[in-house]
């Protein structure tokens, strides 16, 4: 299988690349470089990787591109609530109307059978009670980045489509670790630099749950979804991550206390936070037998270590970050 992935030089998109590499895919990678392309140069000369630097609205360079691959995993996108509220117009023409154009030009391909958006758990908003939120639970997008992914969702899930076209929609945790990408404007990531650094930890609404899942089970996830059978996954939505790793961020603050018992944290009280939610991740495990292979404490010892033995000369660089 020849699989395309957009946003190949992003934070979940360059993890995806080695982990299809690995398992013996041939990988064509898209993506704009907005960030650059340090994150693919392992795998530039891969003999079975290809990469076209490219705009997903561009449907010059698309249409031929995807004539000559198998399935889609389209995670190129303005990521993050304040990445798509500093720049409302181009979230708007690339999460929606570039994701439209991507998904027009791939059904039109009778070679492709397999269509996987990243979608994002966001789309919750703010929970009613304690009841952990299921796939069927009402989308209440609170921001224009889950606004965008709820309209997309919707368009993928119920448009028409050829038998043999299976599109997925996987609804993200919020992501952390190592990444050939890497990012600190992550939640349990900067949360972990700057405790390692030695800064005290200022949390604004320590109260308030999300779901956390490791970036490498994000990135296998899509490839559960690439070697399920059909009709498990055709049209179907998963929520992506494990229940048990549920965290409000006073939670997060004391797994990292384990780790590092002389930080100092602050708390500052906010009852406001547009997100608030619980999560549970039965569907996927139940229907593709997923499962996570690291949890948020694991997470927290990679960025520890790779702070400790000076890998990252400089984690407040604004390359680090998606703003």
């Amino acid at each position: 299988m020849r699989v395309m992935v957009t946003g190949a030089a992003g934070y979940i998109g360059s993890v995806l690349v080695n982990q299809l590499l690995r398992k013996g895919y041939d990988v064509l990678g898209v993506d704009n470089l907005m960030f650059g392309g340090d994150a693919i140069i392992s795998v530039y000369n891969h003999p079975q990787f290809s990469f076209i630097k490219a705009d997903i609205r561009d449907i010059e360079v698309m249409q031929p591109a995807l004539q000559d691959v198998d399935a889609v995993v389209h995670l190129a996108a303005i990521v993050g609530d304040p990445a798509c509220a500093k720049e409302p117009e181009l979230a708007e023409s690339i999460n929606w109307q570039g994701a439209s154009t991507i998904l027009e030009l791939a059904h039109a391909q009778p070679r492709i059978k397999r269509f996987v958006f990243a979608s994002t758990c966001s789309n919750y908003g703010k929970m009613d009670g304690d009841e952990l939120i299921t796939e069927d639970s009402p989308l209440k997008p609170i921001s224009l980045y889950a606004e965008l992914k709820v309209k997309f969702e919707k368009h993928l899930l119920n448009a028409e489509y050829r038998e043999d076209f299976s599109p997925t929609a996987l609804r993200f945790s919020t992501v952390y670790g190592l990444s050939p990408r890497l990012r600190f404007d992550l939640t349990v990531n900067e949360f972990t630099r700057d405790v390692a650094l030695g800064k005290e930890l200022v949390i604004f609404g320590e109260q308030f749950w999300r779901p956390y899942c490791h970036v490498e089970d994000l990135a296998r996830a899509c490839i559960a979804v690439l070697e399920a059978d059909m009709p498990l996954v055709r049209k179907e939505v998963f929520n992506v991550g494990d229940t048990n790793e549920n965290y409000q961020k006073k939670m997060l603050a004391e797994e990292l206390q384990k780790l590092i018992p002389q930080m100092q944290v602050k708390y500052v009280q906010k009852n406001e936070d547009p997100r608030d939610y619980r999560v549970a991740f039965e569907k996927i495990n139940n229907t593709l037998g997923f499962e996570i292979t690291k949890r948020v404490p694991d997470g927290m010892q990679e960025i520890i270590k790779i702070l400790e033995d000076g890998i990252i000369s400089d984690p407040y660089d604004k390359k680090y970050s998606n703003i």
